[in-house]
């Protein structure tokens, strides 16, 4: 069963009720069990190795979802999905749930074991809205062999992002010593609502320098994009080398740094 990321607050909960009636009938949706000896013990929940998941405007994205769980009769099944939204009542506005089954294995001993799944994100169909990049929760269960479940429906967050695209250009090139060097660039980002990169406004970014016999950057500046996302400064020319621009990131957009533009000063 996959549920879109586009459906509305109510369906969307009702959408998940019916997968846990399917997957957790032990559990109460939008409520976590008490911990209990009788019940399995969640120990680790992964997104995506730990990283953030930036998707641009087209391509989809498979990332893996687990969760670690023991109890003394073992773990035969668990599930993972991630949600958007204040709760999952009333507040929920986006829903990502795999559509490949499950695959449980026992770590170093039988009671313990990790159950990991694919999750494929498309842009354009499960990320309409550029509300949804930032913080999902992470909603997690597990079934030990004996029947019983323990879920949570927050166990962790997780981000999912806009991928971002940052360009530099340093000029003239060559540029005469103590010559004035403009340095310019723009800062965008995925747009998913129309599939498109716009430029991303008022976001500070670094400018470094590299001399052409150093292997590391110094950051001589810091401005700011404009209202198109474009980056423009200038300064003088004293030494061969390399000029680029860095930028540091937001919750809803990565770090990226361009790679250096040599300029050479005669």
């Amino acid at each position: 069963m996959r549920i879109r990321a586009t459906v509305a607050a109510a369906s969307g909960a009702l959408a998940l009720s019916a997968l846990f009636v399917l997957t957790a009938p032990a559990a109460h949706a939008g409520e976590a069990v008490k911990p209990d000896s009788a019940l399995p013990v969640i120990s680790k929940v992964s997104v995506n190795g730990g990283k953030d998941t930036v998707l641009g405007t087209t391509a989809p994205k498979t990332i893996t979802l687990s969760v670690t769980a023991s109890h003394a009769s073992g773990i035969v099944d668990g599930w993972v999905l991630l949600w958007h939204g204040t709760d999952l009542d009333e507040g929920l506005d986006g829903v990502l749930v795999p559509a490949g089954g499950v695959t449980c294995k026992n770590t170093n001993v039988a009671t313990t074991a990790t159950c990991s799944v694919g999750l494929t994100i498309d842009p354009r169909t499960d990320l309409r809205k550029n509300k949804l990049a930032g913080t999902w929760h992470v909603l997690t269960g597990v079934t030990a062999k004996d029947g019983s479940s323990t879920y949570y429906d927050s166990y962790a967050t997780a981000r999912v992002q806009r991928l971002s695209k940052l360009t530099v250009n340093a000029a003239p090139e060559p540029v005469r010593k103590s010559g004035t060097i403009t340095v310019t660039g723009k800062l965008s980002r995925a747009n998913w609502e129309d599939h498109a990169y716009h430029g991303y406004t008022g976001q500070s970014v670094k400018l470094q320098f590299r001399k052409k016999t150093s292997s590391t950057y110094t950051t001589v500046k810091t401005i700011k994009t404009n209202s198109t996302g474009n980056l423009k400064t200038t300064v003088k020319a004293s030494v061969d080398g390399y000029w680029r621009y860095s930028f540091a990131g937001t919750s809803t957009t990565p770090a990226v740094t361009t790679a250096g533009d040599f300029v050479d000063v005669k």
